[in-house]
């Protein structure tokens, strides 16, 4: 079963509360995301440092229910 943009958005939100999350369906599938991720957490960490915080909060999802991710992040201006 497809995961729904409001359920990545709320697993990365209470992972890292501070952030501002765009969600975005690629292919209307609710298989295939974009997520655009921004976080003063982020701060001093390298980019796979960041992209690991964001998959942590999705857990075991990756790669089963949540099948693909396009990522980025960044820390706010």
């Amino acid at each position: 079963m497809p995961m729904q943009a409001d359920d990545i958005q709320n697993m990365i939100r209470n992972a890292i509360p501070d952030a501002t999350i765009t969600i975005r369906d690629l292919a209307g599938d609710g298989d295939h995301y974009a997520a655009h991720v921004v976080s003063a957490s982020f701060a001093g960490k390298s980019r796979v440092a960041q992209h690991k915080a964001v998959y942590d909060a999705l857990g075991g999802h990756m790669g089963g229910t949540l099948h693909a991710l396009q990522l980025t992040t960044a820390v706010p201006n």
